[in-house]
């Protein structure tokens, strides 16, 4: 891409999703606990008057939480969102957004009408125009301030429960970088003291499903501040690799060549700045990340430590993985066997399934080997190669949806650490989603991936995949039923032919009695399912 090009794209200002809208960022949307903005579209709060939303109480779940987080009303994200806003947008129809302003994944159109699919391709398979464009666009988002959302510089106690509203302004790309540190950061107690086994992104059944709506999410802003709606994240295919053969100048930046620790200077990524890397000071002063720039990307890729994470994960071990049976298990954190949502996580063994957190397998894997910014849980999205790797995470997770075939049921609804329940609303996240909600084929999302491509679905199939969907929702109760049913049948059936042979071999004295003491045509059943 020319310089040209490039510099006009770095001067495009265009809205970016995240977490705290701007317009809500104020004191008398705290301290009203509402976030309804208005749509630009007719003024009204989330386009009511346009039947495309309107402001409601949020409904948060009840269901209990599992023993890991002993605390409550200590965290801001505790039962998400409702410290800072207890009222927000419900969107109508396939319309979305904190304003109701967007369209839900995988719809387009005025109205979100029109259904889209879209396929992220190998980063090894795009034209060298487009790997180009890719790496533009990253640094694009890089260099946008974020024109509708603003990052949290301060707890709601620190701003004085809402009197003293502590917001900031941040770039598009280190929006998703903070989001990412927020969900997954340490809980401050005061003093000095901190809860550090919590993590609203990790460690847990929501995993997967935030990892999923947090690509969408960047693959939109990305699509948005560009312009480019066919935009798609690709994705790097790790399996049986050597080393890291993206770590090049000509994709995300080579090693110095003095300090191995730094990029590149070929490449332009080693300009970038990290945020929210530095969690013991932030824990010492009982404070946020503030997005102030912390210094270069680090990344020394294999020179790990060799005990933890001897190599890049195998095929083999992916293959394993995805026979696993079990999404979640146990107490469904990082101690679970058996659980194929721990194991792709990384914290059980990829050839057997138990739990071995001195080890990092396949996610976690790629994190420890890329040995610097990667390898810290908060600031791990510094890297862009966290995207890349996410994204062919989240293919493996769409292997497993297509192969097991899971329904809704199967994620669970409680006593998963806190925040991973099935309907709690995944932290920091404005418009609200829950973990549930992208437990789902991706198809139904908008997306596939280029190596999982199935044949395309006519425009009947596509009228139908809604009903089918909810068709497979309340399979077991479809099935229960019928079977319920044929014993019903089958019983009445013997017992109206027990009867009639008995009539036939009895005196006429007594049937009179017989047919007055059983009155058939008002016996009822009931059945529970």
């Amino acid at each position: 891409m020319s310089l040209f090009a490039m510099g006009f794209l770095l001067v495009i200002l265009e809205p970016s999703t995240g977490q705290f809208p701007r317009a809500c960022a104020n004191r008398q949307s705290l301290l009203r606990k509402e976030c309804c903005p208005p749509w630009d579209g007719d003024g009204s709060p989330c386009g009511e008057i346009s039947s495309r939303g309107s402001c409601q109480n949020i409904l948060l779940s009840q269901a209990p939480l599992g023993p890991q987080f002993p605390f409550s009303g200590v965290d801001d994200r505790e039962d998400w969102p409702s410290v800072f806003y207890n009222r927000t947008c419900k969107c109508e129809g396939n319309f979305m957004g904190f304003s109701c302003g967007e369209c839900k994944f995988g719809f387009s159109g005025l109205n979100c009408t029109e259904r889209r699919l879209r396929t992220r391709r190998n980063v090894f398979q795009l034209t060298a125009s487009e790997k180009d464009k890719f790496l533009a666009y990253l640094n694009l988002a890089k260099n946008t301030p974020s024109q509708d959302y603003v990052i949290a510089t301060g707890t709601y106690t620190q701003m004085n429960n809402g009197s003293n509203p502590m917001f900031s302004n941040i770039n598009v790309y280190d929006l998703f970088v903070w989001m990412h540190y927020y969900a997954s950061r340490d809980t401050l107690l005061g003093g000095s003291n901190v809860w550090r086994d919590i993590d609203f992104a990790h460690e847990a059944p929501g995993f997967l499903p935030w990892h999923r709506v947090f690509l969408l999410m960047w693959e939109r802003e990305i699509q948005k501040i560009t312009g480019d709606e066919n935009f798609t994240i690709p994705y790097w295919d790790w399996r049986d690799a050597e080393d890291c053969v993206v770590c090049t100048d000509e994709y995300m930046g080579g090693r110095h060549p003095i300090n191995p620790n730094l990029l590149s200077p070929a490449s332009f990524f080693s300009s970038w700045q990290v945020i929210c890397t530095r969690s013991e000071e932030y824990n010492s002063q009982q404070a946020l990340c503030n997005a102030t720039s912390e210094g270069p990307i680090l990344r020394n890729p294999g020179n790990n430590d060799k005990s933890r994470t001897p190599r890049l994960p195998s095929s083999a071990e992916v293959e394993f993985c995805l026979s696993l049976t079990q999404y979640e298990s146990g107490p469904m954190d990082k101690m679970a066997n058996y659980s194929f949502r721990n194991t792709l996580e990384g914290f059980a063994d990829p050839q057997t399934a138990i739990s071995n957190i001195s080890q990092s397998g396949l996610h976690n894997a790629l994190h420890i080997y890329m040995n610097g910014s990667m390898s810290q849980v908060q600031g791990s999205a510094n890297d862009p190669i966290f995207v890349l790797h996410h994204a062919f995470v989240d293919s493996i997770f769409e292997r497993w949806l297509r192969r097991h075939r899971p329904m809704l049921e199967v994620y669970p609804a409680a006593n998963a650490p806190i925040g991973h329940n099935r309907e709690n609303y995944m932290v920091p996240f404005i418009p609200l989603y829950r973990n549930g909600e992208f437990f789902k084929p991706s198809r139904e999302l908008g997306y596939d991936y280029e190596y999982l491509q199935e044949p395309a679905l006519d425009s009947f199939q596509e009228f139908l995949i809604p009903y089918l969907e909810q068709a497979r929702q309340i399979w077991a109760w479809l099935v229960g039923a019928a079977v319920t049913g044929g014993i019903v049948t089958a019983v009445l059936t013997w017992l109206i032919l027990a009867c009639r042979k008995k009539r036939r071999g009895t005196s006429s004295e007594i049937q009179p009695l017989l047919i007055e003491s059983e009155d058939y045509n008002n016996i009822s059943y009931q059945s529970n399912f």
